[in-house]
């Protein structure tokens, strides 16, 4: 009898033995069948037990900046208790302005803070532009609270990235910039920083989206992200899980509950590498005017991607080289060319006389075209700048997804893009993001519309633009140059 029952229980431990292990190869197996299943070639990333390794190797890298400058004017108070509430031309402030400039305007010392992080052992540290535009003293702070005064090596506004250094006299840890064109919407990420001027802070998330157009200048190309990026994270570094720098966080949508967007890696890094050398960033340029390609034109020309050009400029590389008007760029060093911004930010990265082969689209055929880089320049920019750049602004061809961003039902207009501080367009009130719909009354489709009917204007015919502004409407305004 006992060694029937010893039978039995040898039998019920086998089998139980052998369900749980069942079990375990089970759950092995699902995760590498759901990957194949989705197309991935590997085993789903699961969300993550905690991010405690990821945040601790980082945070020694990862630094706080202040900044002092002096302004001149009357200072917030004053902006406060005597500007008028009902906007820039209301006739009471027209009225205070007046009054008060007869007074001295006396100095005051403006304090902000932001992130940044360092690159090199030597004390080289990257953060934003913005960060340090215009200060009169950086101070950094290490994670272990020692603080240094650091030196502007250069800056790039167009990208609004910044390198600094201090000199610590001794090797820094530092963060490795990754490579953020192989990064794919869902991965997990991490955001350190020092929002409110707290010590470091880390926030976690995924990559919502890639080439985001935020409305921030010509070169928009941003990682969105779910990782809160607060006031203050500016600078700081977007890491994945393998603790590379993916993008510099850089800005939020105000009331957008934590989304944020960073600057992709991979963009930054010839730029980083251009300040340490030079101070300075020269970017390509052939001399072209472009737009995009909407559904009308990719179907009268029979082609579903590139970028038409508008205009070749005189004495410009590409009319060198023998890029022609209405000629549709489709790709660079084999490359395809799928927008306007896409284009202009292929173009910039190349270098100064180097050799690149364009693809154009003409008369029904692809033509292969070689075209010496030229430098872009204020100068240049001057002899070949657009009616809408004479204003200070540049405007860019309207998308299905700008549209339905702005809550749009048509995809019609220009949406302005940039605007020079400073400039008529600035002084007459015209703010990134609007959408130009009319000009003197006139309908605008396209950039080179906006171009053609500025151009035929004398210099001192007003122009009325009929625009939409998010969360304020339909409004005019009106320019006087």
């Amino acid at each position: 009898m006992k060694t029937l029952a010893n039978e039995k229980r040898r039998k019920g431990f086998s089998a139980a033995m052998a369900f749980l292990t069942a079990c375990f190869l089970i759950a092995a197996f699902v995760p590498a069948s759901y990957a194949h299943a989705a197309g991935h070639s590997g085993s789903v990333a699961m969300v993550p037990i905690d991010f405690v390794n990821l945040a601790r190797d980082a945070s020694p890298a990862v630094v706080n900046i202040s900044t002092v400058k002096t302004v001149e004017g009357r200072g917030r108070v004053f902006d406060h208790f005597f500007k008028g509430p009902r906007g820039g031309n209301d006739p009471f402030d027209q009225f205070f302005d007046r009054f008060f400039d007869q007074f001295h305007e006396r100095e005051y010392r403006q304090r902000s803070l932001g992130s940044g992080f360092i690159i090199d052992k030597a004390g080289y540290i990257v953060t934003n532009h913005h960060v340090i535009k215009d200060a009169d003293a950086i101070v950094v702070k290490l994670e272990d609270g020692k603080e240094y005064d650091a030196e502007i090596i250069g800056t790039d506004s167009s990208t609004d990235l910044a390198l600094i250094k201090i000199d610590a006299e001794k090797d820094l840890p530092f963060l490795k910039l990754g490579d953020s064109d192989k990064v794919e919407v869902g991965e997990w990420v991490l955001a350190i920083g020092n929002p409110f001027g707290l010590d470091h802070t880390v926030t976690s998330g995924i990559v919502s989206a890639k080439g985001r157009f935020i409305g921030a200048g010509q070169y928009d190309d941003f990682l969105q992200t779910d990782a809160s990026i607060n006031p203050g994270n500016s600078g700081g570094p977007l890491l994945d899980m393998d603790g590379m720098v993916i993008g510099i966080n850089t800005a939020i949508v105000a009331g957008g509950d934590g989304i944020g967007f960073a600057i992709p890696a991979s963009m930054a890094e010839n730029i980083i590498q251009q300040l340490r050398e030079s101070g300075t960033v020269v970017r390509g340029w052939i001399g072209v005017g472009i737009q995009d390609l909407d559904a009308d034109l990719k179907e009268y020309y029979g082609i579903d991607h590139g970028v038409l050009v508008t205009e070749v400029f005189s004495g410009q590389p590409a009319e060198d080289a023998g890029i022609k008007a209405n000629d549709i760029i489709v790709s660079i060093n084999g490359k395809t060319v799928n927008s306007a911004r896409n284009l202009s930010r292929m173009v910039s990265g190349l270098s100064v006389g180097e050799k690149a082969e364009i693809e154009v689209f003409r008369d029904g055929k692809i033509r292969k075209i070689d075209v010496t880089i030229g430098k872009r320049d204020d100068d240049t920019l001057a002899g070949a700048a657009q009616p809408a750049e004479a204003l200070g602004i540049r405007v860019a061809a309207m998308t299905p997804e700008i549209a339905r961003r702005l809550n749009m039902r048509d995809v019609t207009g220009v949406i302005v893009e940039e605007v020079e501080p400073g400039s008529i367009g600035a002084r007459a009130g015209i703010r990134v993001g609007d959408v130009i719909l009319e000009a003197n009354r006139m309908s605008v489709k396209s950039p080179s519309d906006f171009s053609r009917i500025i151009g035929e204007l004398g210099e001192k015919d007003p122009i009325q633009l009929f625009i939409r502004r998010a969360q304020r409407g339909y409004m005019v305004i009106t320019i006087r140059r």
